[in-house]
């Protein structure tokens, strides 16, 4: 799915694509959680990321907010599986009357993870599973 996108996204992915030399095909600037959450191309997300993770602290300094990244994928269990990681999503349920996403995840471990400091990866696969997968995608529960 196609997004415009504006001229300070725009800036932002020609900065990952100079400082990593990788390609984001998308860009949201979540001033919620005060962070930019690149959509990577896929096979892109080593280069993007560098070796331990130096590209994101390299933009973080740069861009003056945190960094995410997830690799695109068009099957939504994949890109589910992206926006979660590192925690182990082992699977999902569409509740198809209310458009609700059940996501399981392996452990106590992986629920922490997935859920994020305040709720922000829940925040950010709500984000990117509408912005890519549409309005029918209504609240996301983790278990």
């Amino acid at each position: 799915m196609q997004h415009t996108i504006g001229f300070k996204e725009r800036r932002y992915i020609e900065e990952l694509r100079i400082l990593t030399k990788s390609t984001a095909h998308d860009c949201i600037i979540d001033d919620s959680f005060d962070r930019i959450i690149y959509i990577i191309k896929k096979g892109d997300m080593g280069l993007a990321i560098g070796r331990n993770g130096e590209n994101i602290k390299k933009l973080h300094r740069v861009l003056g907010k945190r960094v995410e990244m997830v690799e695109e994928s068009e099957d939504l269990g994949e890109f589910i599986k992206y926006i979660f990681r590192p925690a182990i999503v082992s699977g999902f349920h569409i509740d198809e009357g209310s458009g609700k996403i059940l996501i399981y995840v392996e452990s106590k471990t992986d629920l922490g993870m997935a859920i994020g400091k305040g709720g922000c990866n829940v925040e950010k696969a709500r984000l990117l599973v509408l912005r890519y997968f549409g309005n029918e995608i209504g609240d996301i529960i983790l278990n």
